[in-house]
């Protein structure tokens, strides 16, 4: 079955280039299309050389769904840029989907750090509950079910969750266990601790209904320098 692997980008001239070289050493000949969001620095001009490159609007769920538009596989990967794809990750996704009640799914993860706090936060996504997966693991699908689903919802934080959670209603998921590589940067800058607690605080008030909207907001005027107590408790917010 053709693959069509996705990957939406902004700025991400540090890591492009080995996450689609991860893609161009698979087997089965990926159709691969990057979908930039407006990149500033030099990721069009490398993704150019490797991949389709396609332009939308900004916005993580906008670009994939753009992608998903433009593409002929009858399975869709979704990877992000700062990621790269296991050896034989789609050998091992064709073996998944070979299982007609398998509609889609993830990957493992792993970071690009040797940090124990970060393999030991890795380790939980090897167990199939559902909320400890998440879009840097590389989601997939069929393209037949990504239609019925209309795709990502155009919301700017949590598309990933609410894409997960609508699809695990669709059928039955699959948990590949190789690791997709993903980027520690966010983590190393932030602090472990305090970033994963973040995280977790968002997906929770997600579920409980609060809008991706003000989340978003949120989380970009906080950027985890300004949060509340709970993630910076020293008195100077350091």
């Amino acid at each position: 079955m053709k693959v069509s692997v996705i990957i939406p980008a902004l700025n991400e001239a540090g890591g492009i280039r080995e996450c689609i070289r991860s893609v161009q050493e698979q087997e089965g000949d990926p159709e691969i299309i990057v979908v930039d969001g407006g990149s500033t620095d030099g990721t069009i001009g490398i993704a150019g050389g490797m991949a389709r490159v396609l332009s939308s609007d900004p916005g993580r769920a906008v670009q994939m769904n753009w992608g998903a538009q433009n593409c002929r596989g009858e399975v869709l990967l979704f990877l992000h840029g700062d990621c790269q794809l296991p050896a034989d990750a789609l050998r091992l996704l064709a073996e998944a989907l070979e299982n007609p009640e398998v509609i889609g799914g993830t990957f493992t993860l792993s970071f690009d750090s040797p940090k124990f706090l970060l393999r030991f936060l890795s380790f939980f996504t090897r167990f199939r509950w559902r909320y400890f997966h998440y879009g840097d693991q590389g989601i997939f699908v069929r393209r037949s079910i990504f239609g019925k689903m209309e795709g990502f919802k155009e919301i700017p934080l949590m598309e990933d969750v609410d894409f997960l959670r609508r699809l695990h209603w669709m059928g039955r998921l699959a948990v590949i266990k190789r690791p997709v590589l993903t980027s520690s940067r966010r983590f190393l800058k932030t602090g472990i601790v305090r970033q994963q607690i973040l995280n977790t605080l968002l997906v929770i008030l997600f579920l409980l209904g609060v809008k991706p909207e003000t989340l978003h907001r949120w989380y970009k005027r906080t950027d985890c320098r300004s949060c509340p107590s709970l993630f910076n408790p020293s008195p100077d917010g350091s």
